[in-house]
C-alpha cells in the first residue's frame, strides 16, 4: 500500500531535512511541505473537496508552524478531517508533551533531531491507523469529512454600527426554522450584543470556559443557553475585561466543542480584531464582512480584509461581503465595493429599512420580527443564498417541535427558500435585497407619480383646447369678410359654419362670433376645455380671436 505524506513545516531547513528523509521511505508517496497552517488546512480541504480518496494517510506537523500554534491546528485538523493520522514532530518528546499531542488527537510524536527509523515507526503506526479508521467508516466517512457536526460561519461588521449582530441573528434563526440544529455564539467580547437582541438573561458566558482545558459535551451544555427559538446560545461576558480570558486557544476549543454537537455555528465577531475572532475568522467555513455602501465603511472593510491576510487569517477571495442598507440610488454599488475590497460581493443585498427593526430591537425581541419584513426577508434569502438553511423534503418531513421563528420560516420556504446553495437566483432574489426595496419605493410613489401625469395631461389638452380655439377664429374671420364682400352685412352664417369646421366634434359647443370693427372682420372663439378626456367638460373655457381686413375698402 502506498503511503501518502503531508509535510506542514515552516523552517527551510527542516523542510529539506524532512523531505530527505520520507524519500527513503518505502511505498511513500511524500507531497510538497506546506509552509503554514492556512496552506495546511486549505490543501487539505482542497482534497476533500476533489475526493475523500484523494486526502493523505499521513499528515506530519513541524511544532514550529504557524501562525497557529501546532496543538491547535492538530486538534482543528482532526475534527475536520478524522479519518487522517496527524504526528507532531518537536524537539520535547517528554511524556507532557505526548500526553498533550494525544489529547489533542495526534498519532504519536517524533523528537528532533529527525531519526530515520523513528520516523518509519511513527508513520507507519499513523498509516496503519488511518487505513483502518477509513474501513471502518465506510459509506459514513463522507458526513464526518465535512466536520462533525457541521460548520462554523463568522460574521465581522467591518466597522461598528453596520449591523453584524442583527444579521447573524437572523441568519441563525433562518437556519433553525428550516429544521438545522444552530449554535450562535458572540464572539464581541467587549460589547456583545446577542443577549440583549433574544431578550435573554443568563449568568453563563464563554468566559466561564477559559480555564477549563478539556471542554466535552457535559461541560458545554452547562454554559449553553437554550433560547425558545431552538436555538443554542454562548454568550459574551457581562463583564467586558472578562474578554481578556478568551485566547485562541479557548475559541478553537469552544469552536470545535460546538460544531461537534450543532449542524452550524453562527459567529458573531464584532468589529474589532482580537486572538478569539481571529481564531474563529480562520476556522470559518465561511467568513461574511457586513458592510454599508458609505465611504467610510468601504475604507473600514478594505483595511480589515488587508489585516486578515497580512495576518495569514484569512484571504481576501475567501471573504464575503454583505452591503447592508442598500438603496438603488446609492452611489457605492456591490461591484465597486468588489473592487475596493478585493472579496466576494454576495449576490443578496439588505435594504435600509431601519423602521422595520427599531420595534424589535427596542424590545430586544428580534425573534418576532415581522415575515414581511423586508430586511428579514432579505436576510434569510442570503441564508439561502450561502446553504445555510436545510432542504425541505418533498413529501414533507416528520414533525418536530414548532418555535417562535415558525411564522417567518414559511413565508422563507415559499418566497425564498427555493433559491437556496450558493448559487441562488440574481442579485437580491426571493422578496428580498432590491426587489423588496424597490418594490415599496414603487408603492409609494405611484400616487405622487398619478397626481403629476394627471396634471401634465390637463395642461396639454388645455393648450391643444387653445390652439383649435384660435384656428377656428381665423378661419371663420376669413369666411365672414368673403361673404360680406359679396353680399354686405351677410356674414353671419358663414363666420359660424367656418368656425365650427375646424373643431373636432368634442369640441362642437363652442360659442363663435364675427363683428365689423372699423376696416377688420373681428371674429371670437370661445370653447370649453375638457376634464382628462373631450367630452367631459367642467365649464373651463378659453377664448380665441383673430381679425381679417375687410374687402373693398379704402
Amino acid at each position: 500500500m502506498t503511503i501518502r505524506i503531508l509535510p506542514a513545516v515552516g523552517d527551510i531547513d527542516s523542510a529539506r531535512a524532512l523531505s530527505t528523509l520520507l524519500s527513503g521511505l518505502a511505498d511513500a508517496e511524500p507531497a510538497p511541505p506546506v509552509a503554514d497552517t492556512t496552506a495546511l488546512l486549505d490543501t487539505l480541504a482542497r482534497l476533500a473537496a476533489e475526493s475523500l480518496d484523494e486526502l493523505p494517510e499521513v499528515v506530519l506537523v513541524h511544532e514550529r508552524i504557524g501562525p497557529v500554534p501546532a496543538l491547535d491546528v492538530i486538534r482543528d485538523l482532526v475534527l475536520r478531517f478524522p479519518a487522517v493520522g496527524v504526528v507532531l514532530i518537536t524537539a520535547d518528546a517528554s511524556t507532557g508533551v505526548l500526553t498533550a499531542a494525544m489529547d489533542s488527537g495526534a498519532r504519536g510524536i517524533v523528537g528532533l533531531p529527525l531519526s530515520f527509523d523513528a520516523l518509519v515507526e511513527r508513520v507507519g503506526a499513523a498509516a496503519a491507523w488511518s487505513t483502518g479508521m477509513r474501513r471502518h467508516l465506510g459509506s459514513g466517512a463522507p458526513e464526518l469529512y465535512a466536520g462533525p457536526g457541521g460548520t462554523v460561519v463568522t460574521v465581522t461588521g467591518a466597522k461598528g454600527g453596520v449591523g453584524a449582530t442583527v444579521t447573524a441573528v437572523q441568519l441563525a434563526l433562518a437556519a433553525q426554522a428550516s429544521g438545522r440544529s444552530v449554535a450562535l455564539l458572540d464572539l464581541d467580547l467587549q460589547s456583545g450584543d446577542v443577549a440583549s437582541y433574544l431578550d435573554v438573561q443568563f449568568r453563563r458566558s464563554i468566559a466561564d470556559l477559559a480555564a477549563i482545558s478539556d471542554i466535552n459535551q457535559r461541560v458545554l451544555q452547562d454554559a449553553v443557553y437554550t433560547h425558545d427559538t431552538g436555538l443554542g446560545l454562548l454568550l459574551a461576558p457581562a463583564e467586558g475585561e472578562r474578554g481578556e480570558e478568551i485566547t485562541d486557544r479557548v475559541a478553537r476549543q469552544v469552536l470545535g466543542a460546538l460544531r461537534s454537537r450543532y449542524e452550524l455555528v453562527v459567529v458573531d465577531c464584532g468589529a474589532q480584531l482580537n486572538a478569539a475572532n481571529a481564531a474563529a475568522v480562520e476556522l470559518a467555513d465561511q467568513a461574511l464582512l457586513l458592510v454599508t455602501p458609505d465611504v467610510v465603511a468601504v475604507r473600514a472593510a478594505k483595511r480589515m480584509v488587508r489585516m486578515w491576510d497580512r495576518l495569514q487569517i484569512r484571504k481576501a477571495e475567501e471573504t464575503r461581503t454583505v452591503v447592508n442598507r442598500f438603496s438603488r440610488g446609492t452611489e457605492i454599488q456591490p461591484s465597486l465595493v468588489e473592487r475596493v475590497t478585493g472579496t466576494k460581493v454576495v449576490r443578496t443585498t439588505v435594504p435600509a429599512a431601519f423602521k422595520e427593526l427599531q420595534s424589535v430591537v427596542d424590545a430586544g425581541r428580534m425573534q418576532d420580527l415581522d415575515a414581511r419584513s423586508t430586511v428579514k426577508q432579505a436576510l434569510w434569502t442570503l441564508a439561502g443564498e450561502l446553504g445555510l438553511v436545510a432542504e425541505q423534503p418533498a413529501g414533507g418531513g416528520g414533525r418536530r417541535r414548532k418555535t417562535s421563528s415558525d411564522k417567518g420560516s414559511l413565508a422563507f420556504r415559499r418566497k425564498g427558500g427555493d433559491r437556496g446553495g450558493a448559487g441562488g437566483g440574481a442579485r437580491g432574489g426571493g422578496l428580498g435585497g432590491d426587489r423588496g426595496a424597490v418594490t415599496l419605493e414603487f408603492a409609494g410613489m405611484f400616487p405622487i407619480l398619478l397626481v403629476v401625469m394627471t396634471i401634465l395631461w390637463q395642461c396639454v389638452l388645455y393648450g391643444y383646447t387653445y390652439s383649435l380655439a384660435g384656428n377656428a377664429a381665423d378661419e371663420a374671420a376669413r369666411a365672414a369678410t368673403a361673404a360680406n364682400a359679396v353680399t354686405p352685412g351677410a356674414y353671419g352664417g358663414a363666420c359660424e359654419a367656418a368656425g365650427s369646421e375646424h373643431l373636432p366634434g368634442a369640441w362642437d359647443g363652442a360659442a363663435i362670433s364675427c363683428n365689423v370693427e372699423g376696416p377688420v372682420m373681428k371674429a371670437t372663439v370661445t370653447a370649453q376645455v375638457p376634464l382628462f378626456f373631450p367630452g367631459f367638460d367642467v365649464n373651463w373655457t378659453v377664448g380665441g380671436e383673430a381679425g381679417a381686413a375687410l374687402e373693398g375698402d379704402d
